[in-house]
């Protein structure tokens, strides 16, 4: 996990002596405002046109993976944020030699050996930029935007970066998100490389067909979610779990305790952490889960002059303004503070709801109108709660994981009849959401949480209630009445006012349509 930056200048031979020096000074300046995503270190290196900065948080092979990292001819460098999860089954595939066990490497192998095309083999979260001396430049983000990546054009040149805080101020109006699933090279343009509607497995073959018999059906989730968060433990550092007590982290958590005691024996203890208000409901549930399950567990329990004190921090690291989107925000953020002083890694339970119907509003909608709510919250994950949970961890250098969002787990998931993900046995009194899951892991966790009612982080924590009293706290009447923030939408409430207020001295020169996740994609 890390920050990236790259500069590729599409006109190098341009007769202009000091060219290739604004291009650096330009691409320090993009990784300058990335330090946070890797505090263990960072390193630059100019590839022909391209000029590539990296950032590091030291996961995989501490001591050989520091990058730029070079290709074993020498021809092709790399800067990647995130994980590649099959990196060693990619190894085993294309052959040696290797000279590090970082998984950014296999990288540079699979454009080698299977140019652009192979992208799509690399299974995890991940955005990258690979360059040659001659002018190959290959840009790269995951195919559900689980790692962030934003670009721009300026000046005939190409710059990438993770956050758009890196971005000049000055070229903040021309920064667009580089779309997840997609690849761009100078010759090819944007490319898409995989489908997750039609063919998220890149199988090339009619969908498989809807599970007819329920107890396949909840075979296939567990074994394949079990699958995902084994993956998702490759690490050279300790690993432990977000417990908000809800269904999915406490699922998460549950897997990711058995799975430890079964490599590593079984004393083995998984960390987990939670945060919330005093007597806040997810905390409660919390420590039902860490004490059935036998974690190691840590909680932050904070006050409304706490919440007040770290949302500006909060808005900045999030970069959105979008009231639901803070409210969830701020306690994953004291929470990830508080991971990060003992660990670098967690899993967390994101995505579980677009996957099998977690919402309440679900249940109001008709077949096909659930089927296109699920595929478009899947797409819509990059730029709401996967944008989220990225900068709320990497702000204190915490990586976060998220095993529901394999593209296994979603080729699965799409299989699920969609009755079945809201309704549980015929006759069963307490069907709800997610039904499907929760039978999958029945025996995995107490009654009281395997069928607990969905409630968003920021519910369930408290903190929207804290919100609601601090409106007027962070809008006075005055402002509230005639204040409105040049080049954002009008605001609908007091309490979205004062998040646009944060946003637009963090973001100068944002348009609000990059905001809301409205983005080029061709």
């Amino acid at each position: 996990m890390c920050g990236i930056a790259a500069v590729h200048d599409l006109s190098p031979d341009a007769p202009d002596p000091g060219r290739r020096r604004r291009s650096r000074e330009l691409g320090e300046q993009l990784l300058s405002r990335l330090h946070h995503r890797g505090p263990d270190g960072s390193g630059t290196r100019q590839v022909g046109p391209t000029w590539l900065g990296h950032t590091r948080l030291a996961i995989v092979d501490l001591d050989g993976g520091e990058q730029p990292l070079r290709s074993q001819d020498g021809r092709r460098w790399v800067v990647a944020n995130g994980e590649i999860y099959n990196h060693e089954a990619l190894r085993a595939e294309l052959g040696g030699p290797f000279a590090t066990g970082s998984d950014s490497e296999v990288v540079l192998r699979v454009l080698e050996r299977r140019g652009t095309a192979g992208v799509h083999d690399l299974k995890g979260m991940y955005a990258f930029c690979t360059a040659t001396g001659d002018g190959e430049v290959v840009l790269a983000r995951d195919p559900l935007g689980v790692k962030p990546l934003y670009w721009a054009r300026h000046e005939d040149r190409v710059l990438a970066a993770s956050e758009l805080v890196a971005f000049p101020e000055a070229l903040r109006g021309l920064v667009e998100e580089f779309p997840p699933g997609h690849h761009w090279t100078p010759e090819q343009g944007l490319m898409p490389f995989v489908d997750l509607r039609t063919d998220p497995l890149g199988l090339d073959a009619p969908a498989a067909p809807a599970y007819e018999d329920r107890e396949q059906a909840r075979v296939a989730v567990r074994e394949t979610l079990v699958s995902s968060i084994g993956a998702r433990m490759m690490a050279d550092v300790p690993v432990g779990v977000f417990l908000s007590g809800g269904l999915d982290s406490s699922i998460v958590a549950a897997v990711l305790a058995r799975l430890a005691r079964t490599t590593d024996g079984p004393g083995a203890v998984v960390r987990s952490f939670a945060a919330g208000t005093e007597g806040s409901s997810d905390l409660a549930a919390a420590r039902v889960v860490a004490e059935h399950l036998g974690l190691d567990h840590h909680e932050r329990v904070y006050t409304d002059d706490d919440v007040v004190a770290v949302l500006p921090e909060v808005v900045r690291s999030i970069e959105s303004y979008e009231p639901s989107l803070v409210r969830s925000a701020v306690p994953n953020y004291l929470l990830a503070e508080l991971a990060a002083r003992h660990l670098k890694v967690v899993l967390t339970g994101e995505g579980a709801d677009e996957l099998f119907a977690g919402y309440h509003h679900f249940r109001d909608l008709d077949a096909v109108a659930l089927g296109e709510a699920l595929a478009d919250g899947v797409d819509g994950l990059h730029h709401l709660n996967l944008q989220r949970c990225d900068r709320v961890t990497m702000a204190h250098g915490l990586e976060a994981r998220v095993p529901f969002l394999s593209r296994e787990l979603l080729a699965v998931a799409q299989r699920v009849p969609l009755e079945w993900k809201l309704l549980g046995e015929d006759g069963q009194e307490q069907a709800q959401e997610k039904a499907l899951l929760r039978e999958a892991f029945a025996g995995w966790l107490p009654e009281s949480i395997l069928w607990r009612r969905k409630e968003q982080f920021g519910d369930g924590s408290g903190t929207a209630e804290v919100m609601a009293r601090q409106a007027a706290r962070l809008v006075p009447d005055a402002d509230w009445e005639r204040v409105r923030i040049p080049g954002l939408p009008p605001a609908r409430t007091r309490e979205e006012l004062g998040y646009q207020r944060i946003f637009a001295e963090h973001l100068g020169g944002i348009r609000a349509e990059q905001v809301l996740g409205r983005f080029a994609t061709a």
